[in-house]
């Protein structure tokens, strides 16, 4: 219990000190206009109040990652917990704080326009790709995850099918109306489930005096199948900690943001935030079952085509908060995914737009870049939910790799203190390289040769910049 108290001491903390130190790296300027100002369009340039924009950030961000992120990662054992904490302050809050201000500062651009402008067009093409797909894949995860979950509140009388058909047509229509119609309307009301199904756990962790294990007691991995803490964890664990997702979504927030002083409050705070979600719903699955032993035990003895961490939540948030309190818990859950999966396919389309060059305000042109969208997204729902989660959580960390290489550029080109983001860069390419040849969905190599290529990765990117960063000195 003392390590998990502590643990949000240390988020809350980081925002307050290490956030300031990023915002004053970055340099905000309090009296520059911001896109929504200099290019309103009534569709994706809306300005919003800061709190607004703050709400629709952290649900945009919180969607299935720290939640069941956070239950398949704290099966490793108390390890899990630092890396949301150091995660969180060193590498999500600079990786989101720093997207976000820089797509502020380039009237809002999406995130492969900035990889390009910092890393070169042949990479900006590649990553148009890649993030496309990334969002499509996360629209697929976020319709079955909620889906899965409404299913069992309505106890079956309306089946996961239907439920996906519910699904897909309000992200539908949340993806083709102006910002200020559905998403500034309807995410309150979930903001107010989200939070309370994260105060209502609190609240039962410290009531029930839970079990929660304590850092002290050992790092070492208690993972069941002996699956290696790094890079497996690391990656498990995404949206709690760092999430190249996150990217994709601040170009939204950066379009209706009125000023720049609110950039800490709303990029680097919806990340802190959405670490304290992980690390309450972490210290649930690892108590609510007597231990980290007990919640494994009772995950291999369900069936291997259910989704896991979704009866999980069920079971816990029934269990500790009654029926009422329970249902309006896992509404919570059910929010973070679907705030997430309608601003992805969102993001989708902008990040089309951006790339054809098409004007999004009259209503054809976004149904033309659309419609395709909504048909791979379709497609894509018919793999099976735990291969679908896999590749995400990779091509997500990936995506944050890319992002915080495009950051340290950017700062080394403006003659700032790059290191901020550098070594979270560097930490980041080990652990994503390492795994796609290491994990079974990937080379499946062994421990030592996966990780000596993911270190080795790392430190050529680590001598490529070097390099490079003496052309910027030059030019400058």
């Amino acid at each position: 219990m003392y390590s998990f108290i502590i643990s949000i001491i240390v988020l809350i903390l980081g925002y307050v000190i290490y956030g300031k130190i990023s915002e004053r790296i970055f340099g905000i300027d309090s009296n520059r206009a911001t896109p929504a100002i200099t290019h309103p369009d009534g569709v994706d340039y809306v300005q919003l109040p800061w709190w607004r924009v703050f709400l629709i950030q952290f649900l945009n961000i919180a969607g299935l990652g720290p939640i069941f992120g956070a239950i398949m990662g704290v099966m490793f054992g108390p390890a899990s917990f630092l890396w949301i904490v150091f995660g969180t302050i060193f590498a999500g809050g600079v990786h989101d704080y720093f997207s976000g201000m820089m797509s502020v500062r380039n009237n809002g651009s999406s995130l492969p326009e900035l990889v390009g402008q910092e890393l070169g067009n042949g990479i900006k093409q590649f990553m148009r790709i890649f993030t496309l797909v990334l969002m499509i894949l996360v629209g697929a995860v976020f319709i079955s995850g909620p889906a899965g979950l409404l299913a069992n509140l309505t106890l079956n009388s309306i089946n996961v099918t239907w439920w996906i058909i519910i699904v897909f047509a309000y992200y539908m229509l949340a993806t083709l109306l102006p910002i200020d119609k559905i998403i500034g309307k309807i995410y309150p009301v979930f903001g107010f489930a989200l939070l309370f199904m994260a105060v209502g756990i609190f609240i039962a962790i410290i009531v029930n005096k839970a079990p929660i294990p304590e850092i002290t007691s050992g790092l070492g991995n208690l993972h069941p199948k002996k699956l290696p803490i790094f890079p497996i964890m690391f990656v498990s664990i995404a949206c709690g900690a760092i999430s190249g997702f996150h990217a994709t979504q601040s170009p939204l927030m950066a379009r209706c943001i009125e000023n720049e002083k609110y950039g800490r409050r709303i990029f680097y705070g919806s990340m802190v935030a959405e670490g304290i979600v992980a690390l309450i719903w972490a210290a649930a699955a690892s108590s609510f079952f007597g231990s980290i032993e007990g919640l494994q035990h009772f995950v291999a003895d369900l069936a291997p085509t259910v989704n896991k961490p979704a009866i999980v939540v069920d079971l816990i948030s029934k269990t500790w908060l009654g029926p009422v309190g329970g249902i309006l818990a896992l509404l919570g859950v059910v929010a973070a995914p679907l705030t997430s999966g309608d601003t992805a396919l969102r993001s989708a389309r902008l990040i089309a737009a951006d790339f054809l060059h098409y004007d999004q305000k009259p209503i054809k042109n976004r149904l033309i870049i659309s419609i395709p969208i909504f048909i791979l997204t379709f497609v894509i729902l018919q793999m099976n939910f735990d291969i679908l989660w896999r590749y995400f959580a990779w091509c997500n960390q990936t995506l944050a790799v890319f992002t915080l290489w495009t950051i340290t550029v950017y700062l080394a080109k403006n003659n700032k203190f790059h290191w901020i983001s550098l070594i979270p860069a560097m930490f980041m390419t080990a652990v994503t390289t390492s795994y796609i040849f290491i994990a079974p969905e990937g080379f499946h190599f062994s421990a030592t040769i996966s990780v000596s290529i993911g270190v080795s990765t790392s430190l050529g990117l680590f001598m490529l910049f070097f390099f490079k960063s003496k052309q910027f000195n030059k030019v400058q």
